[in-house]
């Protein structure tokens, strides 16, 4: 019978699907009661279709996993491959090895038939199988899918191969029988080459365990010019000395020319966006260290190029004692250090969430990679970086270009939603600024040029510039360029240093924009003149008698020049973005007030609770508010909710094994909300009505107006047009309003941002995959030519468009070929979006400590009191508001819909009495 799991196998609408989904409920077991157990599940389950799943696609949480030891400094770095039972067999399969040239494996193995699955063989492979002129063979059964997260060069093909079988034999063997179960032998050649010896590479698994090892013998030969023999550890040392220097000169010329700008008001727009993207405290430090180890190799592969050596992968020349002296030296050591767990509550920075790995999930680690990174160099430079240089055969379009041809729409075809409200929106925006935020780089400078690159097109690290296409609508100068700055790098998780980018922020569902991701920050939100557990509010000034959030006053901020009589700062907040928008001030102030208010009323009955205890409880009580909204009221809207219901499902408790960090691509992914803003911020009076003269404020001109709260009404008249305006609908046609295409930002400066072209230079700058590649990793269809985009996208025009601009499906930047998607019925998203926010949700939920369903988080009594809080409570019980929409979400009419603040469910806290 089926393990009794009803999660469906990834991107699987079919129930007879469910057994493929029992991967995440078994791996909290031992792995010694589960590998018979997944073998049998695998191999002889007549009910489970297996479903073809891309060699790279993340297992969902066994992490006793085979390592792969190279044994010979020549080889790629150490490979991860998940349990080899733990998933059914999906081959063929290639995989090249980096760092070999040429080298590769290749298998094939029959997976039982299912209907429509094109290639598939109706049987296990037999031993005696031939591989057609391939002089290799191999004895296998089950072997898994590849992470290839540590290779992100790597490619993994699934297309059939005409006329070539597996030979099952061991090596030296005439091949008789079935191959066993979970162990394997594979013989790899190296392709001979004129003058050359072909070499055989061995591979053993010793399944049963989670030791590997990979054996050359002998290295490939006439391969290519080899690199270096070895570097002298005086010549790293030098290079992590000029590295050091070269980037704290760049980061200091940038802080100096940013403050004079803004305090000379002549800041642009591309400043204002910098302000909220730039780390701070501890994430710079963390970059910092990044940016020292990055610069150190790239001097360092400079020289050894100089001295005549080959293209190579530098960090396959330095001995293990120097990459330990690099990590040391540029200070990423320091965050990998391990810690003691014994905390009660979740710490700030999310460290000790997971017992077994303390960092997992934390604040200023790298983001996940859920397929492997695609650079042009395989390390670090984006495609579109070098001229006339092609991917999969195309050149890349301009970013602009791709903004203007498809994103691009006059503003009358603009359409309301008639199910969604600005509110849902709003959350959405609200709980992205909990889960991801990846810095831009603190330089605005190049590095070894030393050239602003602002005052220049030139592409020069960290510089990454948005060209102008010709005949542009509104940039006629085609040498100008939007100004962009790469994200901040992570320090490397493993030997090939391949670039990643950090989340300087907890990957939890933990209202972290409330209270901080590091520990400085979220000192300073507390109100430390007396122990009533309170956070800061402001001293200046009030809203109709309410706290609002205190003023950022530790640094210069464009919030003071977008009205230079008011002079109001930017606001301070759990998240330096608080202030970009008067929507998003207000979400942070409520949520402020709604702690505040919780920590008095903890008082109320618990007087013996110290200051700390009632913070700790309050933020407790906060953050399962954030999980629940998120979870049960929004995220249904979001992914239609049947499907919410079947991919997400109910609690079923929490396991180690689960790797709940923010994935790369959902960065960029959930950036889906960006269609749904209206052109205006709404304010409405008491009745719901636009009577004020500044009710209909354009968007463009509300960025950083922070004294747009303060001084024209508060945050009420904000939350009635988030609760009673519709928002606007994502349409193929009609995509991106202006004022965040062509205006952002606008502001300061006559020439605004292009929030489009932005989105998709940042999927580039990432290194994440396109298109094809994620709907693949989804289970979906991959679409080769026009007929079958226009079947994807149910629409031939614009399946047109793309095709003239990228040549193939397969180069599309994700954010806009996942944006283009048609909608799912009852949901917001089309079916790429809706796999990617379905796994990134699981994940942050199963792989949550301190979820707040989780037994021992709450009490029985506790929990069910929680299952009573809505939005539209918070917002009763923290503003002047006395008639709230009772399902916030939903877009409704005032009065339809809207109900008294008496007829709304309160929050008991009487479960929370210590006696």
């Amino acid at each position: 019978m089926c393990l009794r799991s009803t999660k469906p196998c990834y991107g699987s609408t079919s129930p007879r699907a469910r057994c493929c989904g029992y991967e995440e409920e078994l791996s909290c077991k031992t792995p010694q009661r589960l590998r018979s157990k997944r073998a049998t599940a695998c191999s002889t389950h007549s009910n489970c279709p297996q479903r073809r799943l891309l060699a790279s696609q993340p297992h969902t949480g066994d992490s006793h996993g085979v390592h792969l030891v190279p044994a010979q400094a020549s080889t790629s770095s150490p490979w991860r491959f998940p349990n080899p039972c733990h998933t059914p067999p999906t081959w063929p399969i290639r995989v090249k090895i980096l760092g070999v040239p040429d080298c590769h494996l290749e298998k094939e193995e029959g997976i039982p038939a299912r209907t429509g699955m094109a290639g598939a063989e109706a049987r296990r492979p037999r031993a005696g199988d031939t591989l057609g002129a391939k002089a290799w063979t191999s004895r296998a059964f089950y072997p898994s899918h590849v992470d290839t997260e540590a290779q992100p060069g790597s490619h993994s093909y699934f297309q059939k191969r005409g006329g070539e079988r597996p030979a099952w034999a061991p090596p030296g063997e005439k091949g008789t029988g079935d191959p066993p179960v979970c162990s394997t032998w594979v013989s790899i050649p190296c392709p001979a080459v004129a003058g050359g010896l072909t070499a055989e590479m061995k591979l053993f698994l010793a399944l049963a365990g989670v030791l590997s090892t990979l054996i050359l013998a002998p290295a490939c030969e006439g391969t290519g010019p080899a690199p270096p023999a070895a570097v002298e550890t005086s010549v790293l040392r030098d290079c992590i000395t000029e590295a050091k220097l070269l980037v704290d000169a760049a980061y200091n010329q940038t802080q100096r020319s940013i403050k004079e700008r803004l305090r000379s008001g002549l800041a642009s727009p591309m400043d204002l966006l910098s302000y909220f993207k730039q780390p701070l405290a501890a994430t710079r430090t963390a970059v910092r260290a990044a940016d020292y180890m990055h610069v150190a190799l790239e001097l360092l592969e400079g020289k050894l190029q100089s001295q005549g050596s080959s293209s190579f992968n530098v960090t396959d020349v330095l001995t293990e004692p120097q990459l330990r002296l690099l990590s040391q030296a540029s200070g990423c050591a320091v965050q990998d250090q391990e810690e003691k767990c014994s905390n009660k509550y979740r710490t700030i920075t999310g460290r000790c969430n997971n017992r077994r790995r303390p960092w997992l999930g934390a604040s200023n680690q790298a983001l996940a990679r859920w397929l492997p990174a695609e650079y042009e160099d395989r390390l670090s430079l984006p495609f579109g970086w070098t001229p006339n240089r092609r991917r999969n055969g195309f050149l890349l379009p301009l970013v602009r270009a791709v903004s203007n041809q498809i994103v691009r729409f006059p503003s009358e075809r603009l359409t309301s939603d008639r199910g969604r409200a600005l509110m849902f929106m709003q959350w959405g925006q609200f709980i992205d600024h909990d889960l991801d935020f990846s810095p831009e780089s603190p330089a605005r400078v190049a590095f070894t040029a030393g050239v602003d690159c602002e005052k220049t097109c030139a592409q020069l690290p960290p510089c990454f510039p948005i060209k102008i296409p010709p005949n542009d609508p509104r940039i006629r100068n085609q040498r100008d360029c939007i100004p962009f700055f790469r994200s901040a790098p992570a320090c490397p998780q493993n030997r090939n240093k391949v670039r990643n980018q950090l989340n300087a922020l907890t990957s939890f569902v933990d209202a972290s924009m409330v209270y901080g991701s590091e520990v400085s920050l979220a000192l300073r939100l507390r109100n430390r003149t007396n122990f009533l557990g309170l956070l800061a509010v402001n001293t200046r000034f009030r809203d109709n008698g309410r706290a609002l959030l205190p003023f950022d006053t530790l640094r210069d901020d464009p919030c003071l020049l977008t009205n230079r009589t008011a002079r109001i700062p930017c606001f301070l907040a759990g998240d330096s973005r608080s202030s970009e928008t008067p929507k998003l001030a207000a979400m942070h102030t409520l949520f402020m007030r709604e702690h505040n208010r919780l920590a008095t009323e903890l008082k109320h009955l618990n007087p013996q609770w110290t200051g700390d205890k009632l913070y700790q409880e309050a933020r407790k009580i906060v953050g399962a508010m954030v999980q629940i909204i998120t979870y049960r009221d929004f995220l249904p809207l979001v992914l239609g909710e049947a499907r919410a219901r079947r991919t997400l499902g109910p609690y079923r408790g929490y396991c180690s094994n689960v790797d709940p960090r923010v994935a790369n691509v959902f960065t960029l992914a959930f950036r889906f909300g960006h269609t749904m803003l209206q052109p205006f911020l709404f304010r409405l009076d008491s009745q719901y009505r636009a009577s004020a003269p500044n009710s209909r404020v354009p968007l463009s001109t509300s960025f950083f107006a922070s004294w747009r709260v303060v001084h024209e009404g508060g945050i009420d008249p904000i939350l009635r047009g988030l609760m009673a305006t519709p928002a606007k609908l994502n349409r193929q046609d009609s995509m991106l309003v202006d004022e965040l295409r062509d205006r952002l930002f606008q502001q300061v400066r006559r020439i605004g941002l292009d929030l489009a072209a932005l989105n998709m230079q940042r999927s580039r700058d990432h290194g994440l995959p396109g298109y094809n590649a994620w709907r693949r990793f989804c289970g979906l269809s991959q679409p080769r030519n026009l007929a079958q985009l226009s079947r994807v996208l149910q629409n031939p025009g614009l399946a047109r468009k793309f095709l003239n601009l990228y040549g193939t499906p397969d180069n599309i930047d994700i954010w806009i070929g996942a944006i283009a998607e048609p909608l799912l019925p009852g949901a917001r998203v089309g079916p790429l979006l809706a796999c990617l926010f379905e796994n990134q949700f699981r994940r942050a939920r199963n792989g949550d400590r301190f979820w707040w369903e989780k037994r021992g988080v709450f009490t029985k009594r506790q929990r069910k009191a929680l299952r009573r809080i809505s939005l539209s409570r918070i917002v009763c019980d923290n503003t002047g508001i006395t008639t709230v929409s009772r399902d916030i979400f939903r877009a409704n009419t005032y009065p339809q819909g809207f109900v008294s603040c008496t007829r709304i469910p309160r929050l008991n806290l009487s479960a929370w009495r210590r006696r």
